[in-house]
């Protein structure tokens, strides 16, 4: 009789890509919020049932809500297994889990095999999964090296990020894990900011690509990207590092940043609604006369302005006050904002740091 091998999350991890799927049966609310990389969801009990199940256990007993349970999961289980699975052979590998690794996950994972799929259990489930990714976070991110890349909004940081990373350069773009860019002005239409869980999940994932005896680049940042926080480990370790200076001239500042945000140039009605959180600091008279610039079509006098008045003013003082080493930092010079500037950066970048 085949029964299912139940594993821990470390175990488990180191193995995962023996495993041929990582199926998460919770809830596609579950689901979304946070799960393990790769993962698919082929959910047990749906949201709504999850609701239903869980107010009958308060409301009429615990008897009465699993064996109502038993019967939704038993339905789900047999359609996820004809609609998804009829063609898998039979040596296909899964690994299952759910929120604790109990009831969910035992009933797939027993089903399956059953079938004869030597199939394996998360033991602990997602919540042994994020206990392991709390404390890698924690503790992975003092091991390694780090070099921050600074300057003034509109410098060119992210994109020389992106530069390094073309080169086959360790980087770490907090920027682009959390579909932000980092300012009142950094949502990016396309996309919905991830969840704070799974924001830490991908920068845990990043992090395992890495090698701990070369330098991983990053972008200096605040203690927020939009709604979401760098973990503390990871800002400290971030401060306590090397940094680079990276520079534009202005004219060439407001040119990449009128070229980054081009959707707010299209839609002023956006811009406004965005200026409007600036009222505290600059007063309406001043916000007012920014509006006035972005519906009368001067959006790269706009741009300049807010660099000048608000980002720059404010970023001189964060860097100094946040970063030890940034009074000691080494300044690279950009003239322009070509693909081949952005290279000749990268390349200059690489020199300086691997010159240490």
């Amino acid at each position: 009789m085949k029964y299912p091998e139940l594993l821990d999350f470390p175990e488990a991890f180191k193995r995962r890509a023996k495993f041929d799927a990582i199926i998460d049966v919770r809830s596609p609310a579950e689901f979304a919020e946070d799960h393990i990389a790769h993962a698919i969801n082929c959910p047990v009990l749906d949201n709504e049932e999850r609701i239903i199940v869980g107010t009958m256990y308060k409301q009429v007993g615990a008897f009465e809500a699993k064996r109502l349970g038993a019967a939704l999961v038993a339905k789900n289980i047999g359609r996820h297994i004809e609609n998804l699975f009829q063609d898998k052979p039979h040596d296909w590998r899964p690994l299952v889990y759910c929120w604790r690794g109990g009831n969910r996950s035992g009933a797939m994972a027993h089903i399956m095999a059953k079938i004869g799929w030597p199939v394996a259990q998360l033991n602990g489930g997602y919540k042994a999964y994020r206990h392991y990714v709390n404390q890698s976070l924690s503790s992975e991110a003092q091991q390694f090296q780090w070099q921050v890349l600074c300057g003034p909004t509109g410098s060119g940081k992210s994109r020389s990020l992106q530069t390094l990373a073309n080169l086959g350069a360790q980087v770490l773009d907090l920027e682009q894990l959390a579909a932000h860019r980092g300012s009142v002005f950094g949502g990016i239409p396309e996309y919905t900011q991830p969840s704070q869980k799974q924001f830490e999940s991908r920068i845990f994932e990043k992090l395992q690509e890495f090698n701990a005896q070369k330098i991983i680049y990053v972008e200096a940042e605040s203690k927020k990207i939009g709604s979401l926080r760098i973990p503390e480990s990871l800002m400290h370790a971030m401060r306590a590092s090397a940094c680079l200076r990276l520079t534009l001239p202005m004219e060439k500042r407001v040119a990449l940043l009128t070229e980054e945000y081009a959707h707010f140039m299209r839609d002023t009605e956006s811009l406004n609604r965005q200026l409007h959180f600036l009222t505290a600091l600059h007063g309406k008279e001043k916000i007012s006369h920014w509006r006035q610039l972005a519906e009368g079509g001067e959006l790269q006098r706009l741009v300049q302005e807010l660099l000048e008045q608000h980002y720059d003013p404010a970023y001189d003082k964060s860097i100094i006050r946040n970063f030890a080493a940034y009074p000691h930092a080494e300044t690279i010079e950009q003239n322009d904002i070509d693909e081949s500037d952005f290279r000749q950066t990268a390349n200059r970048i690489l020199s300086l740091t691997e010159r240490k």
